[in-house]
């Protein structure tokens, strides 16, 4: 054989190496993308197991973890010899919330700088898991296998808790009992953070349980998976929860009038309420009217609605302190204590309303920060929810609203953003419910271009 058709076998046996070599690297980012996207939101449910995550090793465990995951993702960037960037509205608030933090450790704003620092690492934690969802939740078959997963996820926590209300004995898991006490619920010392995490996963269920994305068995086990996580706030207690899924089902029907969706629907809704009604009534029985009509009198250990107005009144006096840029993140407990008008036995960590410990810890400037995350949040949500009884994106979407809306109207009786479980589940929701639509398909990358066909070796040349 010539020398032309030896430089003709080993290009040939090259150009195989390299396709096989680009097809390894490709399965290696497919799979390091594809453990980036159940890790961001395994994480995400990690945190309500974990008793809300508001110890130090939960915290550690969320914030470790979102790091590793973010450099996991530029890793395959880097696989993919490209960083490719899926941009979001909500980066822009978020960037510009950071920026006056850290313009309070900067200036020496902060009253206590170590716990803003801390915060602002938890913070930080919470942007890079919106950042992963961008990046990582990109077509219709991804939210749909999302929407399952949280919808068996909601139902087995509801249940968990449904058990521990039926056979309590003051632990957590039965094993754990809170150093500090508290009105047990579920996995969460607090009753009211247990119906808010409630508020955000309900509306996964009954959105899927009212659409044509599955068929009819499956959205029956839809509506009783939310029946009974729905049924769960009620039973827990919380007046908060009880008001935020009320205001959920009411702009659901706003909704649904809006957009004048057909009977089918309207019977479903009707269905689901009846459902629920039902279980409230079979579970709930005496205790739960009692709860309900409980106006001025509070039970267990928790802060009356009298001492709560006072801390509102109080958080007030601390803003116009310092109006422009606040106290610091996260420095409300130790600034609390020189406006406090009250005495009590209790420790006043929070200030049991989310906007006005905003508008303590970070000023007017925090709080139009906010505002602004808000109006973008729902001027791009309400553009996606057109077609959301046949469309993935406009069901996945409608579901993450009308959680959110419910979370903020409960922002205004407790401090549920101030749990890091239901926080970063939180603006995950609102990141996705902003993102632009999904894909309907995998997009393919592009092939890589052929090398140049050889001439064939004239056959003269062949010995």
């Amino acid at each position: 054989m010539s020398e032309h058709a030896h430089t003709h076998s080993r290009r040939e046996s090259s150009r195989h190496r390299e396709k096989r070599a680009e097809e390894h690297r490709q399965a290696r980012s497919a799979n390091l993308g594809k453990a980036v996207f159940l890790g961001t939101f395994g994480l995400l449910m990690f945190g309500p197991v974990a008793f809300g995550a508001v110890e130090p090793w939960s915290i550690f465990c969320l914030e470790a973890g979102a790091l590793l995951l973010t450099l996991a993702w530029f890793a395959r960037q880097w696989l993919n010899g490209e960083l490719e960037v899926r941009s979001n509205p909500l980066f822009l608030p978020m960037g510009v919330f950071a920026t006056l933090v850290a313009l309070q450790l900067v200036f020496r704003v902060s009253a206590y700088p170590h716990d803003t620092w801390s915060q602002a690492l938890l913070y930080c934690a919470y942007a890079m898991l919106c950042f992963l969802s961008s990046q990582t939740l990109l077509r219709t078959a991804q939210a749909r296998q999302l929407a399952w997963m949280f919808c068996v996820y909601g139902f087995v926590v509801a249940a968990l808790a449904l058990l521990q209300g039926i056979a309590p004995n003051g632990k957590l898991y039965w094993v754990r009992e809170p150093r500090l006490g508290g009105w047990i619920y579920g996995s969460y010392v607090n009753h009211n953070h247990y119906a808010g995490l409630m508020e955000l996963l309900v509306p996964i269920p009954l959105v899927l349980a009212l659409t044509r994305l599955a068929d009819r068995n499956e959205r029956i086990v839809a509506a009783i998976a939310a029946a009974i996580m729905a049924g769960t706030i009620f039973l827990s207690g919380s007046r908060g929860g009880i008001l935020a899924i009320f205001f959920e089902m009411v702009l659901f029907g706003v909704v649904l009038l809006h957009q004048k969706k057909t009977t089918r629907i309207a019977v479903g809704v009707g269905g689901f309420a009846v459902l629920l009604i039902g279980l409230l009534v079979w579970l709930g029985g005496k205790e739960l009217t009692t709860r309900l009509t409980s106006i001025s009198t509070e039970a267990h250990s928790e802060i009356s609605g009298g001492t709560r107005l006072s801390i509102d009144r109080d958080t007030l006096h601390m803003f116009r302190q310092r109006p422009v840029l606040g106290w610091g993140l996260g420095t409300f407990p130790v600034v609390y204590p020189q406006f406090r008008t009250f005495y009590t036995n209790f420790f006043v960590n929070q200030a049991h309303d989310d906007y006005l410990q905003l508008l303590a810890e970070t000023g007017v400037l925090g709080f139009a920060t906010m505002v602004w995350f808000v109006v973008v949040l729902y001027r791009k949500a309400l553009l996606k929810i057109g077609n959301w009884t046949s469309d993935v994106g406009g069901a996945v979407t409608l579901a993450c609203m009308l959680g959110f809306s419910g979370m903020l109207v409960h922002s205004f009786f407790d401090f549920n953003l101030q749990i890091p479980a239901n926080a970063a589940l939180f603006y995950v929701m609102c990141t996705v419910a902003a993102a632009p639509p999904l894909r309907h398909r995998s997009q393919k990358r592009k092939p890589i271009p052929a090398a140049p066909q050889e001439q064939p070796v004239p056959a003269s040349e062949v010995v």
